[in-house]
This record gives structure tokens, C-alpha cells and sequence, in this order.
């Protein structure tokens, strides 16, 4: 299960194994292949924009600010990752 200040989140199966995979490797960056594998289990790169939508509505769970998102940053032209300083970027 997943928290955020104490209240349980409603996470798809996708959401929550995208979410412990970045808390897992706090700071690294993963690109869409990467996170697509380790949510399904395989990669097709057809469907790498999937993990964009996957993100947006984890951003939506967890974020106050989804257009500066504090966890979820976007690393533009790689990909993804969690923590950081902040000051991240928005949904592309």
C-alpha cells in the first residue's frame, strides 16, 4: 500500500509499481522504456507515450502543484525521475 499524510492512496497496479520503482532509486533518471518495462514487464517503444498519461494521473495522487511538481520531475528528453530540490517541470 501506498500513503500520502497518513490517508491511503487508490493507485492502479501500474501506478503503484512506476511509484516504488522511483522511490526505490530516488534521483535516478528513468526513460519511458525503462518505466513501461518494470510497470508491465516488457517495453514495446510504440507505446512509451503511455507513460506519460501514468504519470500525469500519479501526479494528480500525489502532488499539490502538478504543474511544479515537488516528486515527480520531468528530466526533458530522457525521461523521468522522483525527489530532487524541486522545481521540476509540468506534464509535456
Amino acid at each position: 500500500t501506498a500513503e500520502l499524510g497518513g490517508n491511503a492512496l487508490a493507485l492502479t497496479p501500474i501506478e503503484f509499481a512506476m511509484l516504488e520503482l522511483f522511490m526505490r532509486h530516488q534521483g535516478q533518471v528513468f526513460s519511458r522504456l525503462q518505466l513501461l518495462e518494470a510497470a508491465h514487464g516488457f517495453a514495446f517503444e510504440g507505446y512509451e507515450r503511455t507513460i506519460d498519461a501514468h504519470i500525469r494521473n500519479l501526479r494528480r495522487k500525489i502532488e499539490q502543484d502538478t504543474h511544479a511538481p515537488k516528486f515527480i520531475q520531468t528530466v526533458y528528453g530522457i525521461g523521468y525521475r522522483f525527489g530532487g530540490t524541486g522545481g521540476g517541470h509540468g506534464d509535456d
